[in-house]
């Protein structure tokens, strides 16, 4: 099966551990080798045309992987000399910036709390103005401020017309993020859609209800009323319905029944039920 990410895209790579997620990386970033298939760059193939590839591709990886003779500013200055940069300055200092890296400009990277060495890797992968960029697990262990500063980053970054390829355990930021998302399972491509077409065939919705009247304890829905009991309480009654189109027939059930409803919550689908939908398993 082939997996095309379009350019300008914001497209979120998910998959439980093991799945395959950092080996596909792996192979577009030059780092492997596929035993069969090809990968390309924006058309340049990673194999025969690696130097072009590699400038095209930025690559935030999962393990803090540092120099620790050198400080932040020298590791940039450095990462930019490997794609021919000389006169780099203004965008590492507008790059740190934004990644809240210049009140550590001069310290040695060993110094760095593991939080900022995180920093420093993504700063690395963007020193060159790469036009696609893939994060591999970008905010695992990045405490709260710096994952909303990070995201103002990358999403301006999209706007300017940057692929970015994202993977994550937290499936909120996929939600968030992402407009198109592939979903993979023991190396193989188990979804592949919009985010929002994910949400809608592959998730259920919840329904939280006041009712005018109580279902017992033992009592049964009324006849013609869809969906699956999750808690019930006396006069509040939670469902678990299949689609929203449900809903309808919920009310008007509950209404024959002499059970009117007084309050409704709807609680909006979520990534997590598609995930395990479609994996067998939730994230760790």
């Amino acid at each position: 099966m082939s997996l095309a990410v379009k350019e300008g895209e914001f497209f979120g790579l998910l998959g439980p551990n093991g799945a395959g997620k950092t080996t596909l990386i792996s192979v577009i970033a030059g780092l492997a080798r596929a035993d069969a298939g090809r990968a390309m760059v924006m058309g340049a193939d990673v194999v025969t045309e690696f130097r072009r590839a590699r400038r095209l591709l930025g690559v935030v990886p999962q393990e803090l992987v540092f120099d620790p003779f050198f400080t932040v500013r020298e590791t940039l200055c450095i990462q930019s000399g490997y794609f021919g940069l000389r006169s780099n300055d203004a965008w590492i200092e507008e790059v740190m910036h934004h990644l809240d890296l210049t009140g550590k400009a001069e310290e040695n990277m060993r110094a760095l709390s593991g939080g900022m060495k995180r920093r420093v890797l993504v700063a690395q992968a963007l020193v060159h103005k790469p036009p696609v960029i893939i994060l591999d697990e970008p905010t695992a262990g990045v405490d709260v401020e710096l994952r909303k500063g990070l995201w103002q980053f990358v999403r301006r970054l999209n706007r300017e017309g940057h692929t970015i390829v994202l993977t994550t355990h937290y499936l909120e930021e996929a939600e968030q993020h992402c407009t198109r998302i592939a979903m993979l399972k023991a190396g193989r491509i188990v979804a592949l859609d919009s985010t929002r077409n994910l949400l809608q065939n592959f998730s259920g919705l919840e329904v939280r209800l006041r009712l005018e009247g109580a279902l017992g304890p033992g009592d049964a829905l009324p006849p013609g009323v869809p969906g699956i009991v999750l808690r019930r309480d006396g006069p509040e009654l939670v469902l678990r319905l299949a689609a929203a189109r449900e809903l309808e027939p919920v009310l008007a059930g509950l209404r024959q029944a002499g059970l009117p409803v007084r309050e409704l919550e709807l609680q909006p689908p979520e990534l997590e039920d598609a995930f395990v939908h479609l994996t067998g398993r939730s994230e760790p």
